[in-house]
């Protein structure tokens, strides 16, 4: 029996188990640092399967690590399990349907990931047993993904000092390893206070924090011109200091994230930005507290592990899907607008196209593409500053689906979602046995990650002091 056929027979062996775990994951979708029932629900599933459990790591409440064997390779799966505020959806609806109004809801598949990375742990954790190998599996338990970077903290507090790789994945709309980099990023919230007065009878006595954020996104709109044009600078007005026009606002709020390509190139282009809310307060006559909301490193790319981990993806083949998958999915994609569907295959390679021209599921395993810059961010960036990182992502759902939406949520709970989680747990499995059979391929991942840092070393971008929220 090949490797392949062993990993996939252990997945598959506690299939039901996995999928019940994903479902009651999703079941209670829960907000960055905040994830206490999933955490729970991963902890006594690690346990069960004999793992050592510690939670509550790195000063973060619901970060975990579950730990197997001894000795080396350290191997680490990385699992999320927070939720979105907003997405709140019936399962496996074709339709807006929210289970409560306001409510939050899975809609980036972290269900999918946490379980997935178990399952893929508890996959290698059985076959090193049935074969009687030695070495040490972890399963990280990493909170706040989507806003807070977990993982950025467990980075700065060492906990993956003594890991020689580390494995992760996402969900997704094709199968294929990851070849990206990622751009770093930097969020806060600034804090305007005034003084309030009548608008109307005594506006010169009031002092507007409104003014004074108005005048900051201003000030941060002209700034685009002048960084460099691969960063991203967004922002949201959280608080306004009131409803009533006939009012000066006492106080307001914004909230900023800077993202480039560097962690430099954004540590720079923040320090800009606080000059221009420090311009805006000095203009208002208003004062500034500035709170730190979160920050990631760019990822590093390795080519030596992801050249390995997609040979698994090939020697491993795709799901089978059925005319439900297919109907499911078909309803899905007709929820998109024109637009998202007509770029649902964009930056295939034209013979990848031409495979899925007119299919709603994503069955053909595309051509790894050269190694570009992820226009989004990930605090798997932290973690890949600190130990060689490959990831690969599957698909869970239709074609075209736009992460963050209703419609990933939907399909959470739904056989392609499982059938992807499986078979991105397959992977990660037969990469982690493939680099514990073939130490020199960890070595040569070392020396291509070393090369890569050329000589820099991992300084997180969370300020010190810092500590995680507490809820």
């Amino acid at each position: 029996m090949s490797l392949h056929e062993k990993i996939s027979s252990l997945v598959e062996s506690k299939r039901d188990a996995s999928i019940q775990l994903s479902d009651a994951i999703w079941a209670v979708p829960e907000l960055h640092f905040q994830e206490k029932k999933s955490v729970q629900y991963i902890k006594a599933a690690l346990e069960k399967e004999g793992f050592a459990t510690e939670i509550g790591i790195a000063g973060l409440d619901t970060a975990l690590v579950g730990t197997f064997g001894s000795g080396k390779p350290v191997i680490a799966f990385l699992g999320e399990y927070d939720a979105l505020p907003g997405l709140s959806q019936k399962g496996g609806a074709t339709n807006h349907e929210p289970l409560e109004d306001g409510g939050s809801g899975h809609g980036c598949g972290h269900n999918l990931l946490g379980t997935g990375a178990f399952a893929a742990a508890v996959a290698v954790k059985d076959y090193l047993e049935q074969n009687n190998q030695s070495a040490t599996i972890r399963f990280y338990g990493c909170p706040a993904e989507e806003n807070g970077s977990g993982k950025a903290y467990m980075a700065k507090a060492g906990i993956f000092d003594d890991v020689d790789i580390a494995i992760s994945w996402h969900p997704g709309t094709f199968t294929t390893v990851m070849t990206c980099s990622s751009l770093a990023n930097y969020a806060a919230t600034f804090k305007l206070t005034g003084k309030s007065a009548h608008a109307a009878a005594a506006p010169h006595l009031g002092r507007s924090a409104l003014d004074a954020v108005e005048l900051m996104n201003v000030g941060v709109n002209y700034l685009r011109e002048h960084i460099i044009p691969e960063a991203r600078v967004h922002y949201a007005v959280t608080n306004t200091g009131g409803t009533s026009p006939n009012v000066v606002q006492p106080y307001a709020e914004v909230t900023y994230l800077v993202r480039a390509p560097k962690k430099h190139q954004v540590q720079e282009i923040y320090q800009r930005v606080k000059n221009i809310a420090k311009g805006a307060t000095l203009m208002t006559e208003t004062s500034l507290e500035i709170a730190f909301e979160g920050a990631a490193s760019n990822l590093i790319p390795n080519k030596t592990l992801y050249d390995a981990m997609q040979k698994q993806i090939l020697d491993l083949g795709m799901p089978t899907y059925t005319i439900e998958d297919e109907q499911h999915a078909q309803a899905i994609f007709n929820t998109f607008s024109p637009e998202i569907q007509a770029t649902s295959l964009i930056g295939l390679k034209k013979d990848d196209v031409a495979q899925l021209q007119g299919k709603v599921i994503a069955n053909h395993i595309p051509s790894v593409l050269p190694e570009f810059i992820l226009g989004g961010s990930t605090d798997v960036g932290d973690v890949s500053w600190n130990v060689p990182t490959v990831q690969c992502t599957t698909v869970c759902m239709a074609l075209g689906t736009p992460l963050h939406t209703w419609q990933v949520v939907s399909q959470g709970v739904m056989p392609i979602a499982h059938k992807g989680m499986l078979q991105a747990a397959k992977i990660m499995a037969c990469t982690a046995v493939d680099l514990i059979d073939n130490p020199a391929l960890i070595e040569e991942a070392k020396k291509e990650w070393k090369e890569r840092l050329d000589g820099e070393t991992y300084v997180s971008l969370i300020p010190e002091g810092t500590l995680p929220p507490k809820f």
